[in-house]
């Protein structure tokens, strides 16, 4: 019997938030490694894990802003380039700092949570944030338009 293509498509598209959950995942384990190997001490780690959070603050000015300052602290590039810094400079702070927000990224991933667009907060490049993790069960909602 064969499936019908929504359902087709349904299965692909579930199948593909449950591999960015697992490199979200492996992104965030990899830089508590990291992090781990690089002396950096779990006081400081556990103050600033959720720090990137507090850019949901911006969302008090409005979705546009609120979108621009929560991709500012939640886009890999920012803790990539500051971790570089850290090894040009010689300052394994900058790379300690850069690893918890690469962790933190990593769990934000894992559990479904996207880059914002200027449209709300719940609309991420992963798609809506109520439809987004991969172990619940979706709504047939979706399906429309």
């Amino acid at each position: 019997m064969r499936r019908q293509s929504i359902g087709a498509s349904e299965t692909a598209l579930d199948w593909t938030r449950v591999l960015l959950a697992m490199e979200g995942a492996a992104l965030s384990g990899v830089a508590i490694f990291a992090y781990s190997r690089f002396g950096g001490g779990w006081a400081l780690f556990a103050a600033l894990f959720f720090a990137p959070d507090l850019s949901m603050l911006f969302y008090l000015a409005g979705p546009r802003l609120g979108a621009v300052g929560y991709n500012c602290l939640h886009v890999t590039f920012v803790p990539l380039v500051l971790a570089v810094l850290g090894f040009i400079s010689a300052r394994p702070l900058l790379v300690q700092i850069a690893l918890i927000q690469i962790a933190h990224i990593g769990f934000d991933r894992a559990l479904g949570f996207g880059l914002k667009y200027p449209t709300g907060f719940r609309d991420t490049h992963l798609g809506r944030v109520e439809n987004l993790l991969p172990w619940r069960k979706r709504s047939a909602s979706h399906l429309g338009s």
